[in-house]
């Protein structure tokens, strides 16, 4: 599942922000056990039918999930107790995003990725 660019830029992070990331990634493969994980954009991305389906990081004072503008609105009422911004969620190791919303956002990323991919091939 970890490429090794993945596993290498996760053993660069403090403890609490590589074992909040590895269960971030868990999670995502879980529901997408389809996807593949790699690098893009200097970040852990997790792509699906060829596309970027989401991507998580970590930055000095907060580690993040990268799922998309339209993920991010649509999810905005239950985002609230985090720091969002356009694709971007915020959170803290210690306050890591809830379950039920990662399974909420992958599952409709996958949805869209998959429509996306439907009309590529007409």
């Amino acid at each position: 599942m970890n490429s090794d660019a993945v596993i290498a830029y996760l053993s660069q992070l403090p403890d609490h922000q590589r074992q909040a990331l590895e269960t971030l990634q868990q999670i995502i493969h879980t529901l997408a056990p389809d996807a593949t994980l790699g690098i893009s954009y200097q970040v852990p991305t997790f792509t699906l039918n060829g596309r970027m389906l989401l991507s998580f990081g970590a930055a000095k004072n907060h580690c993040a999930l990268y799922p998309g503008a339209q993920a991010v609105a649509d999810h905005a009422v239950a985002l609230q107790a985090f720091s969002t911004s356009k694709g971007t969620i915020r959170f803290q190791p210690e306050n890591p995003i809830p379950t039920a919303i990662i399974e909420a956002i992958v599952t409709k990323r996958i949805a869209e990725n998959e429509e996306r991919a439907k009309k590529r091939v007409r």
